[in-house]
């Protein structure tokens, strides 16, 4: 097998050309040129031509294949369809953040699986059932193939889209690792978040090795019969062993730790419900992201603005924390949170 150089950090594509001639800096240089270029660096005067024609014939630049892509005129989300290595697709999302003219910029929403395992109820994803984990390669291709369609830089990757990422963690790491690596895309690690429905194994790891990443945890309700319902993998991994090892998390990085919360009317947006999680968090500093759910099918509704503001006042009054309602676009093209579903909106 070929040596995927998308599939590898600098440090890995060094060790696997090395018996070639292939020092550290050229190494740099062909991780620079695949990852920003989608090519070979060209010969040069630094560049060996001798040592590139073995290189040629030991490695490969894998490539996703381009299928769909879709914006959004209401806001300017883009969704791309993807092929990989194998038959099943997938989606990722072009996030614009365009709203300083000396700093536009883009975030990509990558996706570490085709389809997702954790059946959540309110996410479409969730309903495709498991197809597999994509190769680190796929999810920084995504990435690579977005900023060569794009005017403006991307500037942050957050995996949020199909697929629970620790169910993946070595590619997705991975993955993260190449995209932040000064000759990959030189993303800052702070710019970087994974989320994760609550696998505790994913994040007790994610903690020992001391990863520079942001961690989201998604919640949805401090009643562990309500998340169950909602979140089945609260039936493996209970409310109570989750939030211990979202403590130990807090005491690696001393930071925030960021909840997100897909709000669903009349099931977790009431007072209780902000009782019930300002106990579940006592002493735990933690950020509140709200999200309003997105389900085609109508079965669950987003809170009205009067029961939003409600719960806002009662989140202030009992949590005491930060809350940050996060904008969920591109709802008409099926690239919200939760609609990732390779479907397409039916026509009107």
């Amino acid at each position: 097998m070929p040596a995927l150089i998308k599939n590898l950090t600098t440090e890995q594509v060094h060790e696997s050309l090395a018996h070639l001639g292939v020092k550290p800096r050229l190494a740099r240089q062909i991780q620079a040129a695949v990852i920003k270029r989608g090519e070979w660096p060209p010969d040069g005067p630094e560049v060996s031509s001798r040592i590139m024609a073995k290189v040629r014939q030991e490695a490969a630049i894998p490539h996703l294949t381009l299928l769909d892509k879709v914006v959004s005129p209401a806001d300017g989300f883009a969704k791309y369809l993807f092929r990989g290595e194998g038959d099943d697709v997938f989606e990722a999302v072009r996030i614009p953040l365009l709203h300083r003219p000396e700093d536009q910029k883009y975030v990509v929403c990558v996706s570490s699986q085709a389809g997702c395992a954790m059946g959540c109820a309110f996410c479409l994803t969730g309903q495709m059932g498991f197809r597999r984990n994509l190769a680190a390669w796929e999810m920084v291709d995504q990435a690579c193939k977005i900023q060569a369609d794009s005017a403006h830089p991307v500037r942050g990757i957050v995996f949020m889209g199909m697929g629970e990422p620790l169910l993946n963690y070595e590619a997705v790491l991975c993955a993260a690792r190449i995209l932040s690596e000064p000759c990959g895309m030189a993303i800052s690690g702070k710019a970087i978040t994974i989320s994760t429905a609550g696998i505790v194994p994913g994040i007790r790891r994610f903690t020992a090795e001391r990863r520079p990443y942001k961690l989201v945890i998604s919640l949805t309700s401090a009643d562990p019969v309500v998340r169950q319902e909602l979140m089945p993998v609260e039936k493996t991994y209970p409310m109570n062993e989750l939030m211990q090892a979202v403590r130990e998390y807090h005491e690696f990085t001393r930071q925030r730790v960021t909840l997100a919360w897909t709000m669903i009317a009349g099931v977790n947006t009431r007072e209780q419900d902000a009782k019930q999680l300002a106990e579940l968090i006592q002493g735990l500093p933690i950020i509140l992201d709200l999200i309003d759910v997105n389900d085609p099918s109508g079965r669950f509704k987003p809170p009205s603005r009067e029961e939003l503001d409600a719960f806002r006042d009662a989140l202030r009054v009992h949590l005491g924390m930060p809350v940050i309602r996060r904008y969920s676009g591109g709802q008409d093209i099926y690239a919200a949170c939760g609609m990732l579903a390779v479907r397409k909106p039916e026509a009107s």
